[in-house]
């Protein structure tokens, strides 16, 4: 899940915008526009860096939206609650900056430092895709930040990884299963929500159905998670995430031992349904949502999240977890895991070890589950999914 979630619909550097009077063409900011901007965004990180070492949202609240305010708290309030202590601005890389009359785009390169409680670090370097709008005096304010290269895959690798079948796929936070190879507008899974462990250090899981991400940008998804914080308490979650937007939270209840059904089907062209069912307490969310997809794969994954654009969270210690009834349409014929021809995936941690195994698919060729090894999650900045 990741997730800035992460994400809004990609912001195009070169977009065009519409208005009454016809389509209006971004251009390169002018020098006094750039200085403004740039100082912008440099005080909002530094704003997000007090705001984490604070535990007070409210200091990033000057620099952006109110809209995106309430993002950027929620995700500081993930960060911390899975153990974050402290980030840090290692080095910011300026990409072009276009600006069409109030409203502006700004591309950097950042490289995060980030720190946990048990005193281990992470540093990642990502993309950001800046949104800004001026108000009535002129002022810039930061409207979104997108990381859309967050769901990229790296190239092919052939690398052996000790413990992982040679004709399994290994990825540093997904395991499970994926389908590639036609055209996807539809997945679903059953799973019962794990007992994740709170006497072991914090972490984070999140278990969802998704279509696209495997080899493209974009991906549509939707599932469930739970968070360990650095006290030992687990809080649980139902969400959704259309990359390169952030997740955000639907209002669906469930705790650990619930058994919830998630669908995701494309209805019409660029319009999907995103369905939830918890089928322990018989309440349900229902959604329709624009998105672009290229349908290019369907997933069924157990995952060690990633919050902020700041780096992929520590796994917390889940157990077990089984999925059932699993499916997607693929050429418009609906398809088992195993008609679909799904490849295994292993979550690796950064010494290569299991961290996280699915198994082999039931008799049904619908089900599976994924276990959590014994190894640690040590944290890495490596690929995220790697294809033999």
């Amino acid at each position: 899940m990741s997730r800035c979630y992460r994400l809004f619909s990609a912001a195009l550097l070169l977009a065009v915008c519409l208005s009454l009077t016809g389509p209006t063409q971004l251009v390169q900011a002018d020098d006094q526009d750039s200085a403004a901007i740039q100082q912008l965004i440099k005080r909002s990180n530094d704003e997000q860096v007090q705001a984490i070492a604070a535990k007070d949202s409210s200091i990033m609240a000057d620099t952006v939206t109110s809209a995106h305010y309430q993002e950027l708290a929620r995700i500081n309030q993930e960060l911390v609650d899975s153990g974050v202590s402290g980030i840090r601005l290692v080095k910011i890389e300026w990409g072009d900056i276009h600006v069409s009359g109030s409203t502006a785009t700004a591309t950097t390169f950042e490289t995060w430092q980030t720190t946990f409680v048990d005193g281990t670090s992470d540093q990642s370097r990502d993309r950001n895709d800046y949104r800004l709008v001026s108000d009535s005096s002129g002022a810039w304010k930061i409207e979104a930040d997108d990381h859309p290269e967050v769901a990229s895959s790296p190239p092919p690798s052939t690398e052996p990884v000790p413990g992982v079948p040679d004709n399994q796929d290994t990825s540093h936070n997904w395991a499970g299963y994926a389908a590639t190879g036609g055209t996807f507008t539809a997945v679903s899974a059953t799973w019962t929500v794990p007992q994740a462990s709170n006497d072991s250090s914090f972490g984070v899981d999140a278990t969802w159905v998704g279509i696209g991400g495997v080899q493209s940008r974009d991906l549509i998804q939707a599932g469930t998670q739970q968070t360990v914080n650095a006290n030992g308490r687990v809080q649980y979650q139902a969400w959704l995430e259309l990359l390169p937007r952030a997740s955000r939270p639907v209002q669906l209840p469930v705790h650990a031992g619930d058994s919830v059904s998630v669908a995701l089907t494309e209805q019409a062209p660029d319009s999907w349904q995103i369905a939830f069912t918890n089928n322990t307490t018989g309440r349900t969310y229902s959604t329709s949502v624009p998105y672009t997809s290229s349908h290019s794969s369907a997933e069924w994954v157990e995952e060690a999240p990633s919050a902020g654009g700041r780096g992929l969270l520590p796994l917390d210690n889940f157990g077990s977890i089984q999925f059932n009834g699993a499916s997607t349409v693929k050429d418009g014929q609906t398809l088992s895991i195993a008609a679909a021809n799904a490849q295994a995936i292993t979550m690796v941690g950064g010494a290569l070890q299991a961290l996280a195994v699915p198994s082999q698919l039931g008799a049904d060729g619908a089900s599976f589950s994924v276990d959590r090894t014994d190894a640690p999650a040590v944290l890495t900045t490596g690929p995220r999914l790697t294809i033999p």
